[in-house]
């Protein structure tokens, strides 16, 4: 496929207009799934003041000088997810799974034994986890009462000329004036008689049947090297560096047919869109933990944010058949070329997380976690652009702070351990219509060989949220609830 590189030079006075980026753009690498190790896992990731898990090091860093020997551990997880869609009273539903090996990670831990130094213990880890999967489809389907998805088309194109979108090119034109394009080469709309910078739509009102599947696929993942200590057994410190990178794939298929059978004008349109998004980030943690008394621990960990550079790839094609009432007609269009946008930033905003635990000596624990995340801070970069200038006031209009609570408790007996956790994340949203709270549990088992673990979580949780078919021209949206039924094995060993 032939590709095109939309430089700014080449966009000339439409460079504000370079591409669309949008709010839950920033909410996907923002918002952070529950991934890791097992043990992690059913505890619901509530191990801040706890340690001894290679996946705590994402929570607190200085819990790597929990370990007492050196240590290594290796997961893999099934993801499953159903989305429960409702459109105008239409229900949907559709299930995806995946498997894929999540986490490996080793620390090797090192005792100074000597009367010589009040740092008796440190710790060095290198840990890998894939931290979001976003295989996942979601298919909607329903009539639409009122609203067509050429309006999508036709809101673009109001105040382009006609000599514009007749005498271009495709890869010569904005985004914008791409899309506008789009509809016109499909005879959605035709010029007003009265201006010729205006358009009226070629689709008869009436109500539309529409279906929109949209299917993603990719991952976030996440290098770390750590590094902890001891001071007097009794506080704990850390830091973490951590490398992300990110390939992230999203297909939508938008079809509508005019309930109406009309005998003049656009009968059916198919949309398609195909979106890569890849690039590198960084950030670093930063926490302390505190041995109240030999049961009771508190920890502090701040979580700094994740400064991403992303490259964005988009290609696009649209059929349309229309009928002028004696013949149908066939209009499509597909440019055949694939736009490369230029790279632009993304920050993440921080995460504050503190903690506290009981442990009840060899028995078993319960521990807490308060994480506090703003998102209004999420950030698009270059900020002297106008596209992100207002993107990132809308930003911090509609997003706000969140909460999130993650409770975890283990009781062992003998070799076996029984886990369970509970977590609840607060909607990003400052009104939660656009996405609502997520509720999760989990649960888990672990047997110990010795020098050898295997464990076993199974983690659930949903969350709702509304879906748009189509990001600009109509606001009718989809009700989603989403449902995630994980299971993750680990293997662990001490060495």
């Amino acid at each position: 496929m032939k590709k095109i590189l939309l430089s700014l030079l080449a966009l000339g006075s439409f460079t504000s207009n370079a591409q669309e980026i949008r709010q839950e753009d920033g909410l996907r690498y923002a918002i952070q799934d529950l991934t890791g190790t097992a043990r992690y896992r059913a505890m619901s990731g509530a191990f801040g003041a706890l340690g001894g898990d290679l996946s705590a090091l994402n929570v607190n860093p200085a819990g790597s000088v929990f370990f007492n020997n050196n240590y290594a551990s290796i997961s893999a997880s099934n993801y499953n997810s159903k989305n429960n869609s409702n459109y105008f009273g239409s229900k949907t539903s559709e299930n995806n799974s995946t498997l894929d090996l999540n986490q490996i990670g080793a620390v090797f831990v090192f005792e100074d034994k000597s009367e010589n130094s009040e740092w008796k213990k440190f710790a060095i880890g290198l840990n890998y986890e894939n931290t979001r999967d976003f295989d996942n489809e979601i298919f909607i389907a329903g009539t639409n009462p009122s609203n067509s998805i050429s309006n999508y088309f036709l809101n673009y194109a109001q105040g382009i000329p006609e000599s514009v979108l007749a005498n271009s090119y495709y890869d010569e034109l904005s985004f914008v004036e791409q899309q506008a394009f789009l509809g016109y080469q499909a005879y959605l709309f035709d010029p007003d008689s009265n201006n010729p910078n205006m358009y009226t739509s070629n689709v008869p009102a009436g109500s539309f049947y529409q279906e929109n599947l949209i299917s993603t696929s990719g991952y976030n993942g996440k290098v770390t090297g750590n590094f902890a200590a001891s001071y007097k057994d009794k506080l704990f410190l850390g830091l973490s560096l951590n490398g992300h990178f990110t390939d992230y794939s999203r297909t939508t298929y938008l079809i509508e047919n005019n309930d109406n059978n009309p005998s003049l004008g656009v009968q059916s349109i198919y949309f398609g869109n195909e979106i890569y998004t890849y690039g590198t980030g960084f950030s670093l943690n930063v926490g302390a933990i505190a041995k109240v008394t030999e049961s009771f621990r508190i920890g502090l960990a701040y979580e700094s944010p994740t400064w991403y550079r992303l490259t964005d790839e988009l290609s696009q094609g649209i059929e349309a058949t229309s009928t002028d009432g004696t013949d149908v007609y066939n209009d499509f269009y597909y440019p055949n070329i694939v736009n490369i946008y230029p790279t632009y930033k993304l920050q993440t905003p921080s995460k504050l997380t503190g903690s506290a635990a009981y442990i009840f000596g060899n028995k078993g624990l319960i521990s807490l976690d308060v994480s506090r995340k703003d998102f209004s801070q999420i950030e698009f970069k270059p900020k002297n652009e106008q596209v992100y200038q207002d993107l990132n006031i809308g930003i911090g209009n509609s997003l706000t702070d969140a909460l999130e609570i993650r409770l975890g408790g283990e009781y062992k007996y003998k070799q076996w351990s029984f886990r369970a956790g509970y977590r609840f994340e607060e909607s990003p949203y400052s009104v939660d219509y656009p996405m609502g709270d997520l509720t999760g549990y989990s649960g888990g088992l672990g047997y110990n060989f010795g020098k050898n673990r295997l464990d076993l979580a199974y983690a659930y949780a949903h969350r709702n949220y509304n879906q748009y078919l189509i990001s600009s021209g109509m606001n009718d949206t989809a009700r989603i609830r989403t449902i995630q039924n994980n299971v993750t094995l680990t293997y662990s060993v001490n060495f």
